[in-house]
């Protein structure tokens, strides 16, 4: 099959599926631990709870398309309709996937060619979590306290003007929050406002890559979902909630040193994303390549 341009041996898939649960484990067990206790994380909880990739389909090493796989070990993953082996050895077969799905998956290719072909805006200073709780009747994470009162909180949101750019978070602004953003990004207006300096869109690669498990590989969904769990930790760390029982020290935006600091966090994970969009973006110009037409698609041009 021309798709194939990787051969892994039975050792080789071994290997790399016993370091893609060991970067994983150190943060899932103890997840996992806490979940069977009953007790909550404001950080961890949201990877499982806004995304649904399940723990174990994340700690369960698939190649991705194009690796193919030999060995016993392989032959068992043709239980999954997904699965097909050939001259070079089992591997995921794009001829199978689901025509219905087409229309999504070239969707998110737009998204994606489109967010990175973007400058990214920072300055937004995470303040769409602020937002989420001006003028509201109770905190969304009421386990967690607020690291000030909510007078507090409504008079700084009062006092900045608000720019966020992504629908996902926009939605649970409060109501008196909403008309005070820049932008009023709704699902139709994702692919022209989706930039690649918000948090957001970076965590969302994640999801974009589990989305089509198992033709977007393991490692790359790893990769993904690591990079959003600390983006997700900044996130929280930026936000009106004091997390110090959980070891995370805030970073005040409600003073300049703690702007400055989440600004520049903000631009190292739009540059840390960038990598990881781009490659999820060459797996999924593939896979809509082999599915939908036999002609190539235009090269893609990395900046």
């Amino acid at each position: 099959m021309r798709y194939i341009h990787t051969i892994l041996t039975e050792a080789e898939a071994r290997q790399r599926a016993a370091a893609h649960a060991a970067r994983l484990r150190p943060l899932l067990e103890p997840y996992l631990q806490a979940r069977r206790r009953g007790a909550k994380h404001p950080v961890v909880d949201f990877l499982f709870e806004y995304y649904t990739f399940r723990p174990s389909r994340l700690l369960r090493w698939r190649p991705g398309l194009g690796i193919a796989v030999q060995g016993r070990e392989a032959r068992k993953w043709l239980a999954d309709p997904d699965f097909v082996e050939t001259t070079k050895g089992v591997t995921v077969d794009p001829s199978r996937f689901p025509a219905h799905r087409v229309p999504s998956l070239q969707w998110v290719v737009a998204l994606l060619e489109q967010t990175a072909a973007r400058p990214p805006h920072l300055g937004c200073y995470g303040l769409h979590e602020w937002a989420m709780l001006y003028r509201a009747d109770r905190p969304r994470h009421a386990h967690v306290p607020l690291r000030m009162t909510p007078d507090a909180l409504d008079a700084f949101v009062e006092s900045r003007p608000i720019a966020c750019t992504h629908f996902e978070a926009f939605r649970f602004f409060t109501e008196a929050a909403r008309p005070r953003n820049r932008f009023q990004p709704t699902r139709d207006t994702m692919l022209a406002l989706e930039q690649p300096g918000c948090l957001h869109a970076n965590m969302d690669l994640y999801r974009w890559a589990y989305k089509f498990y198992p033709w977007v590989g393991s490692d790359l969904i790893a990769d993904a979902f690591l990079l959003a769990y600390r983006i997700r930790v900044l996130d929280m760390q930026a936000s009106p909630y004091d997390l110090r029982a959980y070891g995370l020290e805030p970073i005040p935006i409600e003073t300049p040193q703690g702007r400055h600091q989440y600004r520049e966090r903000q631009a190292q994970f739009a540059r840390e994303a960038q990598p990881i969009r781009y490659r999820l973006l060459q797996t999924l110009r593939t896979l809509l390549e082999l599915t939908v037409t036999n002609s190539p698609l235009p090269k893609l041009q990395v900046a």
